[in-house]
């Protein structure tokens, strides 16, 4: 673990430089360990693959300090226990939700029938929450799926794509331009803004499985989400 400034209110720590599924989880261990400290003086965390950025406020706690703290968690070395909950997010995979399938399908000579099956039956990790608010960076991706993003972006990504990137998915939690190639659509919101709402759905360090569903059951359960009548509960498996 190497700590270091931040430019002049943030501390960068850093586990070994890869994306792996076990080094992710030190980071996120800390970070729980650190929020359970209720640290005076820090303003947020943002945790990433392999490292973990402080903000905090100079007049009430010093690098030094911080440090101490940090150090205090003792050996991350060890690999870590999950943290996060698991989900099931469905799908839908047919034409009109999955945008980019022919590209994808010309890049991995995978067909479509065969490129559900190997999507959905991985359970992903978020690595992290990043790019836009509730955008969840899973994986990894089954190599077969492997694709690069688009040389040119989409000018506008609808809400719920589902997306492959290199080994990884993840899905837009709004409108946005966006790279990276569709292979369906969800009908689950990512990110809900709002007094009464709770943010993003998913956190840094749970778990997700894709299921596929019909157009009629994507409709249907969009109808009870915009309704009320969806119980977001449902998604839980642990």
């Amino acid at each position: 673990m190497k700590i270091k400034r931040y430019g002049d209110r943030a501390m960068l720590i850093e586990m070994k430089p890869q994306i792996d599924e076990a080094v992710n989880r030190q980071v996120h261990v800390l970070y729980h360990y650190l929020l359970d400290q209720k640290i005076e003086g820090v303003e947020s965390y943002t945790p990433a693959y392999h490292s973990l950025t402080i903000q905090y406020n100079t007049k009430a706690i010093s690098f030094e300090e911080l440090t101490r703290i940090v150090r205090s968690m003792g050996n991350q070395d060890e690999v870590s226990p999950d943290l996060g909950k698991l989900f099931r997010i469905p799908v839908c995979y047919e034409a009109g939700f999955a945008l980019d399938w022919e590209a994808v399908e010309e890049m991995t000579g995978v067909s479509m029938a065969d490129l559900i099956t190997i999507h959905t039956q991985a359970v992903y990790h978020t690595y992290m929450i990043g790019f836009l608010p509730g955008f969840p960076y899973l994986g990894q991706v089954d190599e077969r799926l492997a694709v690069g993003r688009k040389a040119k972006p989409s000018a506008i990504v609808p809400m719920g794509s589902v997306g492959l990137a290199g080994r990884q998915t993840g899905i837009y939690p709004c409108d946005s331009p966006g790279g990276w190639q569709v292979i369906g659509r969800t009908p689950i919101r990512m990110f809900e803004s709002g007094a009464e709402m709770q943010g993003a759905l998913l956190q840094a360090g749970d778990k997700v499985q894709f299921f596929p569903v019909s157009k009629q059951d994507y409709y249907r359960i969009d109808k009870d989400i915009e309704s009320g009548n969806f119980d977001k509960r449902s998604l839980h498996v642990w």
